[in-house]
């Protein structure tokens, strides 16, 4: 059997597929809390979060603590097996940078979307090298997204 975690209010239990209800019943899974996660992947999401590239960095600046618009994000979020750079609970939606690495995994890239769409999330591109060059444009674009999904 696969070993997952059940992640809840920042803590991890080991949680067995033979319980019943516990990986089926997917009316109980939130994408922030109470989704199972590969252990794989937190660590990838954890090494993510401390070893940002300067363009994460620089966003991450201007989006955390909810200084764009009051929304609140999180950053290498896992979803669906796959993680997000940047993630808005409230807007559901999720902002990927495109660095050069983006190039080779076209294929990758597509399937998360595919994964995110089926979860609700709208997903946001943006080539990274913009973060440095014009940071408020994307931030604007960010906020325009946004607005775009709110009624």
């Amino acid at each position: 059997m696969l070993e997952r975690w059940w992640v809840t209010a920042g803590c991890q239990l080991d949680v067995s597929s033979d319980i019943p209800g516990s990986v089926t019943d997917k009316s109980r899974l939130h994408i922030s809390r109470g989704q199972y996660v590969i252990p794989e992947k937190l660590r990838l999401a954890r090494e993510f979060r401390g070893n940002p590239t300067p363009d994460e960095e620089t966003l991450w600046k201007a989006l955390r603590s909810d200084r764009l618009a009051g929304l609140h994000f999180r950053r290498q979020q896992v979803i669906s097996g796959y993680i997000a750079d940047f993630y808005c609970a409230s807007a559901r939606l999720a902002v990927e940078l495109d660095g050069p690495v983006h190039n080779e995994r076209t294929s990758y890239d597509r399937d998360r979307d595919r994964a995110f769409k089926a979860n609700g999330i709208r997903t946001l591109r943006i080539v990274s090298n913009r973060v440095q060059s014009e940071l408020a444009v994307v931030l604007e674009e960010i906020r325009k997204a946004y607005e775009d999904l709110t009624p």
